[in-house]
């Protein structure tokens, strides 16, 4: 089992857990591992969001690249997929993201992206722990001239925004009025600048809020986590559509015309049809993961579509995509991945093409949403010991007790059981056709895990 590295990276408690010294450690023994093949100085991009320890993390990431012989490019607060885009688009060796993503202030990550935009493999990152763990840091000390330098390089965002330009003018040129407004949630986070210069530089009529970070107040009540003051901004505002970002800009949900939301399964099934209207859904398949509503794969059965399903977390997804030549996956909670644009979750992007299929299609946001009838679903969090969090597979009480719950639910609902990859908790969810049964259900299994592995 890996010791630093979960399912999305690094995440703690900045400071305290994320130390300056364990950031200078994963940095040296990063850019080691991810540009030894390579006979040059490596070049390595670092962004970050707006938490308040992004400097400090961003800081200790600096000397560590620097002290093996790499050289910085700093991007500033910038969202996670424009890091991805710019990796590629500038033939970088690497790339670093510093965020926690949807968690709050307190807690910081790393995200470390290969030379192809793509997040590392699980594979890299026990390199990575490995090279921490052992004695050859101390031997990866440049000197001299081999020093690495860093210079920042805030503008490259442009790039980014020229982007979306590049692919969306025409669309929205065509199709855009006045009357249709968007209200856009940036969770005071990563998107807060760049998000604005797209719709703008596009032409589409927006109204923004939660975009004042201040360090402390990013995915407080607000963004893609918290969505209720986005429906109620949303309706009051008589707005045609609602877009919610997550804190590092890698996930997008929506809120349609009267408040209801439209999640990662619901913009899946919105924009393969219009991708396969104009002949560009890949083999006519979507990628998404055991956590995808079960109406999702209803929708797909009932559309000649094909519909793979993969572990949790967006890696998984896009490793799917990659090696059967897919170009549409996601996850329920927004990560939606567009391979024939790039190569990671990206929230912006996916709310354009959101904005193209509602035009395209001449519908409001809420007739698209009803493509996928949804089951019932709940999910609750037992917490448990942090070393405990795999045991769950091993207690043969809570293997009976998982065991006929599944039977209980086989064929009209299922039930699964994963623990969090970044927190001291066990998720259990559970979906069927009885929304107050399935909660009761899942409450009481919850509680008999946290029992058990307390």
């Amino acid at each position: 089992m890996r010791k630093y590295f979960g399912t999305d990276g690094i995440r703690r408690i900045a400071n305290t857990e994320l130390t300056p010294n364990l950031v200078f450690k994963v940095a040296k023994a990063g850019a080691y591992v991810l540009s030894k093949h390579t006979n040059h100085t490596p070049t390595i991009l670092i962004g970050r969001d707006t938490r308040i320890s992004g400097t400090l993390i961003e800081s200790a990431m600096v000397a560590g690249f620097l002290s093996y012989g790499a050289n910085v490019k700093l991007l500033g607060v910038i969202p996670t997929p424009a890091v991805a885009y710019l990796t590629r688009k500038l033939n970088a060796d690497a790339s670093v993201v510093i965020s926690a993503s949807h968690n709050t202030y307190e807690f910081n990550g790393i995200k470390f992206f290969s030379n192809k935009g793509t997040k590392i493999s699980d594979d890299l990152e026990e390199e990575i722990e490995e090279i921490m763990e052992s004695n050859k840091l101390d031997d990866l000390t440049a000197v001299g001239d081999k020093i690495g330098i860093s210079e920042y390089a805030l503008d490259l965002v442009n790039e980014y925004v020229y982007f979306f330009r590049k692919n969306f003018d025409d669309v929205f040129e065509k199709y855009n009025n006045n009357k249709f407004i968007v209200g856009i949630d940036t969770a005071n986070g990563a998107t807060y600048k760049v998000a604005e210069k797209v719709f703008k530089s596009l032409g589409i009529n927006y109204k923004i809020i939660n975009n004042s970070p201040n360090g402390i107040n990013i995915n407080q009540n607000c963004g893609s986590t918290h969505l209720e003051g986005l429906k109620k901004f949303v309706v009051e505002n008589n707005l045609s559509l609602g877009i919610a970002y997550d804190g590092d800009g890698d996930r997008c949900l929506a809120i349609d015309e009267n408040g209801e939301e439209i999640d990662g399964d619901k913009l899946m099934a919105i924009i393969s049809q219009n991708l396969r209207k104009h002949g560009k859904l890949n083999k006519d398949t979507i990628v998404g993961t055991v956590m995808s509503n079960l109406g999702l794969n209803k929708y797909c059965r009932d559309n000649d579509l094909e519909f793979l399903q993969t572990k949790v977390g967006d890696r998984y997804v896009l490793e799917e995509m990659q090696k059967n030549g897919f170009n549409l996956g996601g996850e329920q909670s927004g990560h939606i991945i567009l391979l024939d644009y790039n190569p990671t979750g990206d929230g912006i992007l996916t709310s354009l093409m959101l904005i193209k299929s509602i035009f395209e299609e001449t519908k409001k946001a809420s007739e698209l949403g009803t493509l996928v009838k949804k089951y019932p679903q709940i999910l609750v969090n037992a917490k448990v010991n942090s070393d405990k969090k795999y045991d769950y597979e091993k207690d043969e009480e809570i293997k009976t007790e998982i065991t006929k719950l599944e039977k209980e639910f086989a064929g009209n609902g299922r039930v699964l059981i994963r623990p969090s990859g970044t927190e001291p908790l066990v998720r259990v969810m559970i979906e069927g056709e009885n929304q107050e049964y399935i909660s009761q259900k899942a409450t009481e299994l919850a509680k008999f895990i946290e029992e058990k592995l307390k």
